[in-house]
């Protein structure tokens, strides 16, 4: 699993966070020999991610517990539908209870909500992509929700792609300069992106040689005519639409021609779905 340190990492210390030094509750009620069959069932519809995190979390505990999953990440579930079973001791299930199903209802909530984004673009040539705006530890996680549900992933931190901003071009001393100030420094393949506010922005971001050009807060009039430049002057240019953006818009921006509309809500702006766990002895 790609990035599967920083995922080992968060499981560590959700564990630390909430059993610390035991479950004093379990430890003391509850036999460690005692088995039981914990299943997951979603008390609404949505999109499943995050099975592969449960059996995770679940195997830290345990390293020989029966994990059955009834569907795929990405497959869609209805309200009542049985998603997994779990067999191991009843105090393994009890411990990684909390832990999962936070972790699984967060990744179920984005991998819902971006479905619903991809389903309005589903007749454009436009894709949706994620941001940064992801909580702190967990973005690994979200994006991999976002993938889930259909969206694609952009740049996964400040270290693999790079993206010129206000910030980064006032310093520069403007587009044309920060631009060549970056890719005097960066390897070869790594791309480069920038932020553009008007149509000046948008020729300067061409004539630079940016790979990527987005389109922040523009309306849809000086999107259409940005796409239009920017693809006249180099085909080989992507474009993104950024700022706002919301499902009622996604149709009218996809219209304008852009390659890409990224979303912050998908991740900033989280729904857990309904799931509930229930265990019996076996």
């Amino acid at each position: 699993m790609q990035y599967e340190n920083l995922i080992n990492k968060l499981l560590d210390l959700g564990i630390e966070e909430d059993i610390n030094t035991g479950d004093i509750t379990t430890e003391s009620i509850i036999p460690a020999t005692m088995n039981a069959v914990a299943t997951m069932t979603a008390k609404q519809a949505g999109v499943i991610s995050g099975l592969d995190i449960v059996r995770m979390v679940y195997e830290r505990f345990q390293q020989d517990v029966v994990f059955t999953p009834y569907c795929k990440d990405g497959d869609s579930v209805e309200k009542g539908d049985v998603i997994l079973k779990i067999e191991a001791s009843y105090p393994t299930l009890l411990r990684g209870e909390r832990l999962s199903l936070n972790l699984f209802q967060r990744m179920c909530g984005i991998a819902t909500e971006t479905a619903k984004y991809v389903k309005e673009l589903d007749s454009a040539n436009t894709e949706l992509l994620d941001t940064r705006k992801t909580a702190p530890g967990l973005r690994v996680l979200d994006k991999l929700a976002v993938k889930h549900g259909g969206g694609t992933n952009h740049r996964m931190g400040l270290y693999d792609m790079a993206m010129i901003k206000d910030n980064h071009i006032k310093m520069a001393g403007g587009i044309s300069k920060a631009v060549e100030q970056v890719r005097s420094k960066i390897a070869p393949e790594i791309k480069i992106e920038v932020e553009t506010t008007n149509l000046d922005e948008v020729r300067e971001a061409i004539a630079a040689g940016a790979d990527i050009i987005m389109l922040d807060n523009m309306d849809n009039a000086t999107m259409t005519e940005a796409v239009s430049i920017i693809k006249a002057a180099n085909p080989a240019i992507k474009t993104e639409a950024s700022g706002n953006m919301n499902i009622p818009r996604l149709k009218e921006v996809a219209a304008t021609g852009v390659d890409y509309i990224s979303v912050g809500a998908l991740t900033h702006t989280v729904k857990a779905m309904d799931i509930s766990m229930n265990i019996q002895v076996d």
